[in-house]
Formats: C-alpha cells, sequence, structure tokens
C-alpha cells in the first residue's frame, strides 16, 4: 500500500501563483512514476504532469511552460509548481502513485483560481 497526502491548494487570482505538495509513504520502493491530476467540476480527470522514476517528465499542453514537476527523493515528496494561474485552472488536485500495475490516489486539494 502506499499512502499520498496532498497541501498546498487554496484560492489564488489570476496570475498568481500556488505550490502543491504530495508526500508519499507506505510501500514506496517500486513506484514507477507519481503525477499530478485534475478534475473541474462536470470534467472527466485529466492528466496534468508526471515525473518517471527516472526523472523524465511530461505535461499536459495546457499547462506547459506555467507547471513545474519536481521530486525531493529523500523527502519521498512530488511537487506541482504552478504559475501564471487562469481560471480554467481550477479543480481538485489529485496526486497519483503508480507502483506495479497498481494505481493510489490521494484525497484531492482544491485550487480555485479568480478572474
Amino acid at each position: 500500500q502506499v499512502q499520498l497526502v496532498e497541501s498546498g491548494g487554496g484560492l489564488v487570482q489570476a496570475g498568481g501563483s500556488l505550490r502543491l505538495s504530495c508526500a508519499a509513504s507506505g510501500s514506496i520502493r517500486s513506484i514507477n512514476a507519481m503525477g499530478w491530476y485534475r478534475q473541474a467540476p462536470g470534467k472527466q480527470r485529466e492528466l496534468v504532469a508526471r515525473i518517471l522514476s527516472g526523472g523524465s517528465t511530461n505535461y499536459a499542453d495546457s499547462v506547459k511552460g506555467r507547471f513545474t514537476i519536481s521530486r525531493d527523493n529523500a523527502k519521498n515528496t512530488v511537487y506541482l509548481q504552478m504559475n501564471s494561474l487562469k481560471p480554467e485552472d481550477t479543480a481538485v488536485y489529485y496526486c497519483n502513485a503508480d507502483r506495479l500495475v497498481i494505481a493510489y490516489w490521494g484525497q484531492g486539494t482544491q485550487v480555485t483560481v479568480s478572474s
């Protein structure tokens, strides 16, 4: 089992910044990748950014150049730095960890961007 605890969401004005954190614990060995997904009301959950165990990253087109995913292996924590936020970034953001063939999810953290 992998436990994921997110923090850092909140309310911010358009153009502002937030940093989300996701701390992993439990059976963290063999985690293949960690990432952030988001789900806005009435929409499907979508990938925002992902970082693989080897360090490579990928981003949704809508956030490229604005969001950066990173990790601190010593703290077993993944971060999502979000800059130049837009109202359309408003959503619940979920941390994800893929370990072997199982996907683990955090409880979600709300990000609201006001115009």
